[in-house]
Formats: C-alpha cells, structure tokens, sequence
C-alpha cells in the first residue's frame, strides 16, 4: 500500500491501538508476532482480513479464533469459560468444554462439528473408535465417539451400527468363499474391498452422520 512503518503506526494509533514504528518492522521481519490486538487493528489499517496477514489458512484452534477477530476473553464469555481454560485448550490442542461450549466454539469459529475433530487433532482416535466399532462391539464405542464429536447419541448410534452390519458383510463373503473353495480371485477382490472400506471409515462416518456434522454454522457477528 506504499505506507511507511511510521504511518502504519500513525493509523494504528488512529484506530486506538498505538504501536511503535519498531513493532511493525518486526512484524514484517518475522522477528515479532503481534498481539491478537495489534493483528486485528493492523489488518484494518491494510484493509485486509486477519487471514491474508496470517499467511495462511486457518488449521489450529488459535489461528480459526483469529480468523474470526476474537480475543480470547470474549470468546471465553460466550463460552461461559475462564479465558485461562480457553487458552489453555489452544495450546494444549485438548478441548474439554461441554456440548453447549461446543456448538457455541463451532458457531463462534465457523467450524462443523466434523471439522472441531480434525482441528483439535482427534481423527486418529476417531479412527480407532471406528475401526474397533466395526470390528466388534459397536455400542461401547457410541459414548467415546459422542464425548469427542458432540454429536447427538442417537446419530451416532445409528451410524456405527450402520458401519457394523457394513463391515461384517465382507466376513461373511469372505467364508462364504472359503466354504465353496471359490477361486483366489474372489478372495483377492473380497479382500481389497475389505482394504478400502477400513480406509475410507473417518469419511464413511461423516457421510452416515450428514448435515449434523456438516452443518454451516451460524454467523459469528456479535459475538
């Protein structure tokens, strides 16, 4: 935009944040990062949003708040959260709010439900649950799926059970091709279905859960 440090400053201190001319240089030198306030004020003065001064797109708890210009204290009111615990969700990557504090986070940061899990690094786990759902007894694993997605029991229910009667039609063809003797062929084929389902089961279940995991959240604007 062809501005110096010093009118960048200037401006900043227009918009009631001042900065020393020094902050911005360091800022553009990597050797700082400034403040969530000093980010949101500084992407004003460019007339630019927090994402285009990030650099990239939001994939952390922390850059998805300040995408959406929040600073942790009124995040955390609405959330009815100590700012402390909400920070320390950020740098833990753990999220222990309860259901409500989850719709709201998702609600607040424009998440889904489905995207909350891959943020706060759960797929994995989430992956577990399934795999060891479909493979065995699916209900115990309805309460740890619902604790890490808060998504509603019934859905989830629902969708492992889906998954269970899934999984185990590829056991069934597989010894009914064995008890006929059919060739390795058949066997091969069973086999590399069985592979593919196991791979696609994190998808697979956000399909069967639909527009609950999916859904758009509500617009972030007063909050």
């Amino acid at each position: 935009m062809g501005l110096s440090p010093q009118q960048v400053a200037d401006s900043m201190a227009a918009c009631g944040t001042p900065v020393h001319p020094q902050w911005v240089i360091a800022w553009e030198q990597g050797t700082h990062t400034p403040s969530d306030r000093h980010l949101f004020a500084l992407a004003d003065v460019l007339w630019c949003d927090a994402v285009t001064l990030m650099g990239t797109e939001p994939r952390t708890l922390l850059e998805f708040r300040l995408a959406r210009r929040l600073g942790v204290e009124r995040l955390a009111h609405r959330l009815g959260m100590d700012p402390d615990e909400y920070r320390a969700a950020e740098e833990e990557g753990y999220w222990p709010g309860d259901p409500r504090q989850t719709r709201v986070l998702v609600e607040a940061l424009g998440l889904s439900l489905r995207k909350l899990v891959a943020v706060m690094g759960r797929v994995e786990e989430l992956e577990e649950h399934l795999r060891a759902a479909v493979a065995g007894r699916w209900k115990v694993h309805v309460d740890p799926v619902v604790e890490m997605a808060a998504l509603d029991p019934t859905s989830v229910g629902d969708a492992l059970r889906a998954m269970h009667a899934e999984f185990s039609a590829f056991s069934e063809r597989y010894m009914g091709h064995l008890v006929a003797r059919n060739d390795d062929a058949r066997l091969k084929e069973t086999a590399r279905e069985r592979a593919a389902y196991l791979r696609r089961l994190v998808d697979h279940f956000w399909e069967l859960i639909g527009e609950a995991g999916e859904a758009s959240p509500y617009p972030a604007a007063g909050l």
